[in-house]
């Protein structure tokens, strides 16, 4: 009798354990390349991946918080997939590098256009962003994500500090503290860096040219100085050779 009730016991144990077990599946989630800093600029990366054994992923769409919009989203050419971007009207614009901003992207589709997610792999969609915000530590990234059995998985429960995690969760992005540049890390500072080079670069090669420039100036004003020179001593030689032989003559 002991032993039945162990072993049904021990039963009930192991199917909580497989059923705790099943919700922490992969979904969709944000990561930045590098860091996303607060008031600079990011690439982020959607991580996307296939949860479904029978189907596979065609569609996803990752809509941008409206509290906090960016004045730039540059999402990159992702092969076999084709990109729509939907902006909305601000309520208040933004200011950016002395220019008003009066509409924001509000959305990133992505849909399958040669291409899928099929089972047992994930595909990544990066987006440059920026600026962003300096007054908050996280973004949150609401995603749709739909198969091509028609079935459509919302990740948009947002995570609430302490608790657990929903079975949904929206995409998270953490922010890490401001940098000094405010360009922030990953490829889109990089990006930036990159930039500032080039004009340094091009600056630097302006003024070699001039300095070039400047000493073969000067190297043709010697020059033609010394020729100068030289032809009035060879002209005086002359005169002197011509005086001479008249001399002679006279004599």
């Amino acid at each position: 009798m002991n032993l039945s009730r162990i072993a049904l016991a021990t039963g009930v144990a192991a199917s909580t354990v497989l059923l705790l077990a099943g919700p922490a599946a992969a979904h969709v989630s944000v990561q930045p390349q590098g860091e996303a800093a607060k008031g600079g600029y990011a690439t982020l990366n959607f991580k996307v991946p296939n949860e479904r054994d029978q189907a596979s992923t065609v569609k996803l769409e990752v809509n941008f918080p409206a509290e906090h919009p960016l004045s730039s989203v540059t999402p990159e050419a992702v092969p076999g997939w084709k990109i729509e971007i939907t902006k909305g009207k601000l309520d208040k614009p933004l200011e950016v590098h002395g220019r008003k901003i009066t509409e924001a992207v509000t959305k990133v589709t992505w849909t399958a256009d040669g291409s899928k997610i099929e089972p047992g792999y994930f595909q990544q969609f990066p987006v440059s962003v920026g600026q962003l915000p300096e007054d908050a530590d996280q973004m949150i990234f609401k995603a749709i994500q739909t198969y091509d059995n028609k079935e459509v998985v919302r990740w948009i429960e947002e995570p609430k500090a302490g608790g657990e995690e929903p079975d949904s969760p929206a995409p998270v992005l953490a922010l890490s503290a401001a940098s000094d540049d405010h360009h922030g890390g990953g490829a889109a500072g990089d990006d930036h860096a990159a930039d500032d080079k080039a004009t340094d670069k091009a600056a630097s090669a302006e003024g070699d040219k001039k300095e070039t420039h400047a000493a073969s100036s000067s190297s043709s004003d010697t020059t033609a100085r010394t020729l100068g020179i030289i032809g009035i001593v060879v002209g005086i030689a002359g005169v002197a050779f011509g005086v001479l032989a008249g001399r002679r003559r006279t004599a």
